[in-house]
This record gives C-alpha cells, structure tokens and sequence, in this order.
C-alpha cells in the first residue's frame, strides 16, 4: 500500500525514454518493499531456534514503516523527493546487509525496524512520483496499475524466493534483498525527477481525520492486516513444528493466501465500482472472520483444517483490499490526501505490531485473531447503515 503526496510543480523527466525507466524503477521498489514483508515468513521458525526473535523480524519491520511515516512528509519536504527516495533505498540496502552479519538479537530487529522505514520512505513517495512525471488520464492510470500490480504481487514474490533462499541458509533471506536496492538506486539517480522541496508537506500524520469512513477504513485495515499476518506466522509455526516441513514447502503452502490478491489486483477499481466500498469491505471481513473461525473448529491438518482458511482469508483481502483503500480517502479534499493516506498507513502498520506481538506473548493466539477478525467485521457492518458520502475526487481503488 502506497501513499499520494500533495504535489507542487509538476517534474518531468529528461528523456523521452525515461518515464518507462522510471515507472520500472519504482514498481521494483515497490515490489521490494512488498516481498520484504513476506520473505522472512517462511523461515521464522530458523530464526526463532537461532535467535528467538521471530515475530520481530515481521513487528520490527511494520513497527519501523509506522514510525517513519508520522514524520516522513517533513523530510520529503526538507530534502525533495530524489534525495529522500535515493537516501531511503541505499539505506535499505546497507541495513539488508547488516541483517546477514549480525549476531546480536537487538542489532537483527535494529535492522528490520530500518528496511521499514526505508519502506516507509520510498513506498509512499513511489505514487506521489508517477503522479507528477506521468500526465493524467490513460498514461498515468496505465503506470498506477502497473505499480499496484508490482506491489500486491510482491508478497507472493516474497514466500517464492524466501522458499528458495532457504535451501542455502535463512540469513540469505535478509541479505537478498540488498544487491537490488543497490541497482535500483543506481537506475533512479539516472531517472528520477528533480523536484521542488517542499513537495512532500502533505504526507505527514497532523491532522487527523474526522470523518466516519475514514476512520472505519484505518480501523478495519488495522484489523485485517495484523490478523492476516498473525495468522500466516501461527501457520508458518504449525506447518513447522506440526508437519515438520521445511520453509520451501512452507512459502507453497502459504500461497494460497496471496496469490488470489496478486491475480485480482488490477481489477480491484472494477469492483469498487460496481459493489461499492462499503460492501465489499463487509464481504471480505465475512471471510476473513468465517476463515479464522474454521481454524477454531477444524482438525489440525493443512488440507482440512489450514488450506480453508487461508483460502478465506485471501478471498477476504481480495474483496476488500482496494474497497479499503478507496475508502481511506474517499469524500477528503484533495489538498488533505497526503495525510489521510498518512494516518490509514500509519493505522494498517500499527495493527501489525499489535497483533504480531499480542498473538506471540500469548498461548491463545488463534482465538485473539479470530476476534480481531469479528471485530473488523463488526466495523464493517456499521458502514452498510451509513449513506455513501459524495465522492470529491475521483480514485482508482488501486493503492492510495
């Protein structure tokens, strides 16, 4: 999920050719930012019997993405974009590497809590870009679904290589990701627009919503993200410890529950549309809950009891990714989009860290997700009873 800065004067870049240079420079950071989440799930267990650390290398990461992102906007507007964009990457890269080597517990989650603030940095400042460089109507829209498509197919990307990586040793799992934000950093110092400072002032978390929807929005995000997260650590945990399974066959196993939103992402805007924010966001809060719910009353084995679930759950975050996303700035004047985007952002990480840590300090996890879920659901269908809210600016459903 990405965020939109207000912009100032709009910037081009220098070539003819570099808008598709561009565009593929951010939709890999994206991506990279989006796999980062996901790559170190299937190896927690190694993590957990080499350092104890495991849900700290998920919370960590979330924990630093929300951190960055209350004061991300100031920095983008001291700084520019560029220089924002490029100082986040190479810092991503440096602690990526620092991640492989070192031995200390706390240094390991240092490490996680400074990739997600380097996420934080270039995730939000990735759209805010395309928006500037690219001019509005089919061209922008044409690199907005390619940049969303980038990211929703990055968590997936993520169990694909953590799977394979982990065939070596799990701690090239937090190198990997390091040589990529090298070469990408190189290709954006060649591409990226030169922008006026003061470009990124919008994005910071100062004014809070006051409306019902958004706040509805960041809740049930919250919600959704951290349970969905909690639930494929327990799984990673169960498929582990139950199953006796290795992290390749882990990262197929949780496929199941991304892969359907990576496939649907382009026609997320299609939806919304059609159904309407609220209802799909109610809808997939039903599955999700009716997913976790399962996971109570089901034997524990991956095709009658985990694969249900996760099939669900991953139906849920297909029905109410976008709707979410639409939701979070729908009705907000154009001028406070930067910050509303900031605050849902800020809300969708924060129930990470909750839930991740909650769900780990607790020998009654699945329950505690599964209420999660009910209450997400819960907030949900407090939306159906309120009339729709005019739309003042038109959004694709995409990422915000």
């Amino acid at each position: 999920m990405a965020a939109r800065c207000s912009a100032a004067e709009p910037v081009r870049p220098d070539t003819a050719a570099a808008p598709r240079t561009l565009l593929a420079v951010l939709a890999g950071a994206m991506l990279l930012d989006a796999l980062e989440v996901s790559i170190v799930l299937p190896v927690l267990p190694s993590a957990e019997a080499d350092r104890g650390t495991a849900h700290w290398l998920m919370s960590g990461f979330a924990a630093g993405f929300a951190l960055l992102l209350a004061v991300g906007g100031r920095l983008v507007a001291r700084l520019g974009r560029r220089r924002t964009y490029l100082a986040a990457l190479a810092g991503f890269a440096v602690a990526s590497v620092a991640a492989g080597l070192v031995e200390d517990t706390g240094w390991l989650v240092a490490t996680r809590v400074a990739q997600g603030m380097g996420a934080a940095l270039t995730a939000p400042a990735g759209l805010a870009i395309i928006a500037t460089t690219f001019p509005a109507g089919a061209a922008r829209r044409r690199a907005v679904a390619v940049y969303s498509l980038f990211g929703a197919g990055g968590f997936t990307a993520g169990l694909l290589l953590s799977g394979a990586l982990a065939l070596a040793h799990w701690r090239w799992v937090l190198v990997f990701p390091a040589p990529v934000a090298l070469v990408l950093a190189v290709l954006a110092t060649r591409v990226l627009p030169h922008d006026t400072l003061g470009a990124g002032r919008g994005t910071t978390v100062d004014r809070l919503p006051h409306r019902a929807p958004q706040v509805r929005a960041a809740i049930g995000a919250a919600l959704l993200n951290g349970s969905y997260l909690a639930l494929l650590v327990l799984t990673t945990f169960t498929t582990h410890t139950a199953f006796g399974w290795a992290p390749w066959r882990t990262a197929l196993a949780l496929l199941p529950a991304c892969v359907p939103l990576a496939c649907s992402s382009l026609f997320g805007a299609d939806l919304v549309g059609r159904f309407g924010a609220p209802r799909l966001i109610a809808a997939g809060a039903a599955c999700a809950s009716a997913g976790y719910l399962l996971r109570l009353t089901t034997p524990e084995s991956y095709l009658s009891g985990v694969l249900p679930t996760l099939l669900l759950v991953g139906a849920g975050f297909t029905l109410s990714f976008a709707a979410l996303n639409t939701q979070a700035v729908d009705g907000v004047p154009a001028a406070d989009t930067g910050r509303a985007v900031a605050f849902y952002q800020c809300c969708v990480q924060c129930g990470a860290v909750l839930l991740l840590t909650v769900t780990a300090a607790t020998a009654t996890a699945l329950p505690i997700v599964a209420g999660a879920g009910v209450l997400a659901l819960a907030v949900a269908l407090t939306g159906l009873a309120t009339p729709p809210h005019p739309t003042t600016e038109a959004h694709d459903g995409r990422l915000p």
